[in-house]
């Protein structure tokens, strides 16, 4: 099926969170409503510059995603008009996934309204944490039991689909509080959650109090990478044992509910993106890719600039993404897939390198498929550089399967 993803940035916060890097800030209703206009405006002529680029952009869309950010300090009438400039300009399936990004406590009923008429059927609970002292440490305002209110309000209201994120490492995390919050999620009833390893950036608040002296942000509380990777594990263990079965790196479901929208990120299916930031993927006549992205500057944005030109794929640099990207999923590569479309030799160096990671036990290899083990998923990106390590040979000397 010609199908395509869509990635809407809303990069608006009531506060900025301690340990966040992203390009989303607080900011005045007049900049808001400005932004809008300007989403709006690139939603419209999306088509027309996808042409210029001799792209190709479908028509169909089924998997729409909102993120930032907390798109839901939209205004209503604002979060109506977007979705309706989305849906004229774009056939969006009657069975979309439609991903809406919201902070607890921070969803409106009049914006709720708003999103279930516009065919949301997906919301992703920033929770971070059901500790009520982890959430205060990073700036979050609310508290377990707003969490699990919100929770039921959000199912009550008839959402279909409903996601929690939680954090392991936040400052004064402990495995007894973790164990805590992972057992919130679970009894909360939701089908999905994701579970990311705090990673702090230096330009974050927090991650510039960690390179220099100060208490403010509790960088003297964060655990250490070991204890970080020992609460991934206890994640992994006890979101497994409920049902919510691990399918890639950070993500947990229920069957029939992963999401549909990051698989195609994961899978390099196409996807097109809007507003601050947002990255985008789409194929040319040939089915070649091609990536290109926003700035991540406000007034740049408002001004119509990109961060760089676009940069088609080539073979290589294909590879290496099928590769990083696939094997964030738990079931991995196909290895007679992957000899049907690149270099043998390419594919036979890859399976050399992961028989030799499968001693140290962090990669499954059988005749058809390699995965990363448990162990592997936590040291993943150290694997991928290992995987991807010396140059194959250019495609054009290289025997194809």
């Amino acid at each position: 099926m010609d199908s395509l993803g869509l990635y809407l940035s809303v990069p608006f916060c009531k506060a900025k969170c301690s340990f966040c890097n992203f390009a989303s800030d607080a900011y005045p209703p007049a900049r808001m409503a400005a932004y809008v206009d300007r989403l709006c405006a690139e939603i419209e002529n999306s088509r027309a510059v996808a042409v210029a680029r001799g792209l190709h952009l479908p028509a169909r869309v089924d998997s729409v995603f909102l993120g930032g950010g907390t798109p839901s300090l939209l205004e209503p009438e604002q979060m109506r008009r977007v979705f309706t400039t989305l849906r004229q300009h774009f056939d969006v399936a009657a069975d979309a996934e439609i991903t809406v990004e919201a902070a607890p406590g921070q969803l409106s009923d009049d914006m709720l309204s708003a999103l279930l008429q516009s065919g949301v059927n997906r919301i992703s609970l920033g929770v971070q944490s059901f500790v009520d002292a982890e959430s205060r440490a990073v700036g979050r305002t609310h508290t377990a039991a707003s969490c699990m209110a919100e929770l039921d309000r959000l199912r009550s209201a008839g959402v279909r689909d409903l996601n929690v994120d939680l954090i392991a490492g936040l400052p004064h995390q402990t495995r007894e509080s973790w164990a805590s919050s992972l057992q919130q999620a679970i009894d909360s009833g939701v089908d999905h959650v994701s579970v990311y390893m705090l990673e702090v950036d230096e330009d974050s608040r927090l991650g510039r109090e960690l390179i220099g002296p100060g208490v403010r942000y509790g960088a003297n509380a964060t655990p250490s990478d070991a204890l970080v990777a020992e609460l991934y594990t206890q994640a992994c263990d006890a979101l497994n044992a409920a049902g919510l079965e691990q399918y890639e790196i950070s993500n947990f479901a229920r069957a029939g509910h992963r999401s549909r929208h990051n698989c195609k990120y994961w899978t390099r299916a196409p996807y097109l993106g809007f507003g601050l930031d947002a990255h985008s993927m789409l194929l040319d006549a040939n089915g070649l890719a091609t990536r290109f992205a926003n700035g991540d500057e406000l007034d740049a944005y408002f001004a119509g600039g990109e961060a760089a030109e676009p940069e088609q794929v080539d073979e290589l640099a294909a590879w290496e993404e099928t590769v990083f990207l696939g094997l964030r999923l738990v079931e991995g590569l196909s290895l007679p897939a992957l000899r049907a479309e690149y270099p043998r030799e390419w594919v036979e160096q890859l399976v050399s390198t992961a028989h030799a990671l499968a001693a140290d036990g962090l990669m499954n290899v059988t005749a058809d498929h390699i995965a990363l083990t448990a162990q592997g998923r936590i040291v993943s990106s150290s694997i991928f550089g290992e995987l991807l390590a010396g140059e194959p040979a250019e495609a054009g000397t290289a025997t194809a399967a």
